[in-house]
């Protein structure tokens, strides 16, 4: 029996998946981010590879892995460590069946299923990929202090500014006022500063979670919430229009686009992501994601060692 490996990091998670050859589901796993800048080195990651592809090949030969395919959040960003990075699956596999890349192609491979058009994710960051006729192109994703706009870190940051405007009183409380007290858990206004930057030290992951107390303002009607929302789309529209463009797409050829990330999973972004959509110029198909991004990187392996 031959096997294929797939593991999709994220900023808040990594997802390992193996299936079989026919792609269906045989195992699959998760273990923490292996997001690994300013964390110390590649030493958590390796724990987190070596975690991962133990609970998923629990039983399976090495010589049964036919290939296998390992996302990286913010792999290719920094040239220095790729080296680093392609080498570290050797120790835990025992051979060399694999190939490394950035956790993006998980996202398109998964949304997709391997097929030409552009994915667009919204996680912890955020950034866009297309492939075309072989051709690819990413846009965005250049990290959280000077990009990943339109993620969930880049909404909750906007909630956490409009919250300390309104509790200032610079601009009118709404609802997202008391909400995000609610999701910091506090009753003193200031003691935002103690949370955000003390106890969770500005930690990506943490304050991205914040987005979920911003997108269900935005589901109640919320108007300032609404409004980061939006904002939050019309940079994700951009990054797809972008690509698109890139890749030689024109308006009017329906391109096939989807989504990833956790952001998406708020009916509220998804709604106002297709109204945006369909309004654009690019006139693209929405298409819904077919799989999710782990399970996209092991059909991604899949391809890799079946071609």
């Amino acid at each position: 029996m031959t096997y294929y490996l797939g593991m999709d990091g994220g900023g808040t998670k990594t997802a390992f998946v193996l299936v079989d050859a026919d792609g269906a589901v045989v195992a699959q796993d998760l273990q923490p981010s292996c997001y690994y800048f300013g964390q110390g080195g590649l030493a958590p990651v390796e724990r987190v590879v070596a975690d991962g592809v133990a609970a998923v090949t629990a039983g399976v030969a090495a010589d049964e892995i036919g290939f296998a395919f390992f996302a990286f959040p913010g792999y290719g960003e920094f040239s220095a460590d790729v080296p680093a990075l392609d080498a570290l699956p050797e120790k835990v596999l025992g051979h060399r069946r694999y190939a490394c890349g950035n956790d993006m192609v998980s996202g398109w491979a998964g949304s997709l299923g391997g097929r030409d058009g552009i994915n667009v994710v919204a996680g912890t960051g955020s950034i866009a990929y297309g492939e075309r006729e072989g051709a690819a192109h990413r846009a965005g994703g250049w990290g959280e202090l000077f990009g990943d706009e339109g993620s969930a870190h880049w909404v909750a940051v906007r909630g956490l500014s409009a919250f300390s405007r309104m509790a200032d009183g610079r601009e009118p409380r709404t609802a997202l006022y008391d909400a995000v007290r609610a999701g910091l858990g506090i009753t003193a206004d200031l003691d935002a500063i103690s949370v955000v930057l003390d106890r969770w030290q500005g930690r990506r992951a943490e304050v991205a979670s914040l987005a979920r107390t911003v997108t269900a303002a935005a589901a109640a009607g919320d108007p300032t919430a609404l409004g980061i929302v939006r904002a939050a789309v019309a940079e994700l529209l951009l990054l797809v229009e972008t690509t698109a463009a890139a890749l030689g797409y024109r308006a009017g050829q329906g391109v096939p686009v989807s989504y990833s990330g956790g952001l998406f999973q708020a009916p509220v972004v998804r709604e106002t992501f297709a109204t945006a959509l369909a309004a654009s110029p690019l006139r693209p198909t929405l298409v819904e994601p077919r799989y999710d991004p782990g399970h996209g990187s092991a059909l991604y392996a899949l391809r890799r060692g079946t071609s």
